[in-house]
């Protein structure tokens, strides 16, 4: 069974893509999915064969560190884009306790006008900005919308963020580039870069008499006999 691992817990952004990559493949029953606390416990894992592949996200704030940290033991084999879990920005309600603080997985940040705020928070996953909500730790917080649509009693959409589409990158252990550039040539995207670079059809005109055979002559008048 393959083994892939990413960042925890059970219900994170990471976990949620994961599964829709494992989805794409039909690798649901065929692979085993390991939840680790940071990268660096899912790289080395990676690097120690106690895992087979890695999933990160490219605009995770450890993507630079973890991918140059262990370049000589793992690399990267895939890349594809996923929408997120939809996310909002939401409040505690009628509670003025932490007011001034607002939580945020720092990718997250810009994703939302915080300047309301004069303290912004920064948590690992959005999983521990909800927890921090829950723990009444700030008063408002970038998480995703599922928790405040369970929890309306205590929380409050301030702002719907919806779905973001990222990058992500997939690691493992054997390089597949073979020094070139690794391109799906069929892909939606390069589908578009044929349809925008494509000559412009002509368009013709058709005349209603071009297929119309030979035009008839009039019958020629008899003279006398």
């Amino acid at each position: 069974m393959i083994i892939f691992s990413t960042l925890g817990p059970r219900g994170s952004n990471h976990h949620f893509v994961l599964e829709q990559y494992l989805a794409a493949h039909g690798l649901e029953q065929l692979a085993r999915v390991a939840l680790f606390d940071d990268f660096h416990s899912g790289a080395r894992a990676l690097v120690a064969s106690e895992a087979d592949y890695l999933l990160q996200c490219a605009v995770h704030p450890a993507a630079a560190e973890i991918t140059g940290t262990y370049r000589s033991a793992m690399v990267v084999v895939d890349a594809f884009v996923s929408p997120s879990q939809p996310m909002a920005l939401v409040q505690v309600k009628g509670s003025e306790a932490h007011a001034s603080r607002v939580g945020v997985q720092p990718a997250t940040q810009s994703y939302a006008d915080l300047s309301a705020w004069p303290e912004v928070v920064h948590e690992p996953t959005v999983l521990s900005v909800q927890a921090g909500l829950e723990e009444g730790r700030y008063g408002a917080g970038i998480v995703f919308a599922s928790f405040a649509a369970a929890r309306t009693e205590r929380f409050e959409v301030i702002e719907p963020i919806g779905t973001v589409c990222d990058g992500w990158i997939v690691y493992g252990r054997e390089a597949i580039d073979e020094g070139k550039a690794v391109v799906w040539r069929d892909s939606p995207v390069a589908r578009q870069f044929r349809q925008q670079t494509a000559p412009p059809v002509r368009a013709s005109v058709v005349r209603p008499w071009a297929n119309a055979g030979p035009r008839r002559q009039p019958p020629k008048a008899c003279g006398p006999s």
